[in-house]
């Protein structure tokens, strides 16, 4: 579906950033620019799930939104990221059903999740790329994502970055495994020492 109104992007990377938590980038198609977008960590984990097509034994919340989505005939036509209030990004599902479309409010990483599963395009108004958004440097996306080959680069001497990154690798593999009480716990381990970095 063509939205000469909103800017196409695409996601292009994800990766955890010191004393923030997992960020999504998602890149205009129509210029250099990039959103940033904090997002928190069974979202990230199943946004990575859904980038590195893994199997999982059984569905996961966003695979089992896209089956009832199926179940009941609806039909997931885009995501839209539309707005920005202090700080926090706001979206909505354009979802079709009997020729009758409709909008749903939701977060932007659930959003998101959902495109991949659905194989939907994500736009972004321009009013919020031209507030947010920025051109990424090649050398800040020099260092490893989680899952992946590229993502933001860490500062140097970041020894709580080090963790969450490890911790992070560990949660992929526990889920690419499938060894789902492991990756609980590693969540929890991301948590606090999320929670420990905001308090430095």
């Amino acid at each position: 579906m063509e939205r000469r109104d909103m800017i196409p992007v695409t996601i292009q990377h994800l990766a955890m950033v010191e004393k923030v938590g997992f960020i999504v980038l998602l890149k205009s198609r129509m210029d250099e620019r990039s959103l940033p977008i904090i997002i928190g960590v069974p979202e990230a984990q199943s946004i990575l799930i859904a980038l590195n097509q893994m199997d999982i034994p059984r569905p996961l919340t966003h695979d089992l939104m896209k089956n009832l989505f199926d179940l009941f005939g609806c039909r997931l036509v885009s995501v839209e990221i539309c707005d920005l209030q202090e700080n926090t990004y706001y979206a909505r599902l354009v979802i079709e059903k009997d020729a009758r479309r409709v909008e749903l409010d939701c977060r932007p990483s659930d959003a998101i999740a959902l495109a991949l599963r659905t194989n939907v395009a994500i736009w972004v108004t321009p009013d919020v790329m031209d507030r947010a958004g920025r051109v990424i440097k090649p050398e800040e996306l020099a260092a490893e994502a989680p899952g992946k080959k590229t993502g933001v680069k860490k500062k140097a001497g970041a020894e709580k970055e080090d963790v969450l990154t490890r911790l992070t690798r560990q949660l992929d593999q526990a889920v690419q495994e499938e060894r789902y009480e492991d990756a609980a716990r590693i969540r929890d381990q991301i948590a606090r020492h999320k929670g420990d970095a905001s308090k430095n």
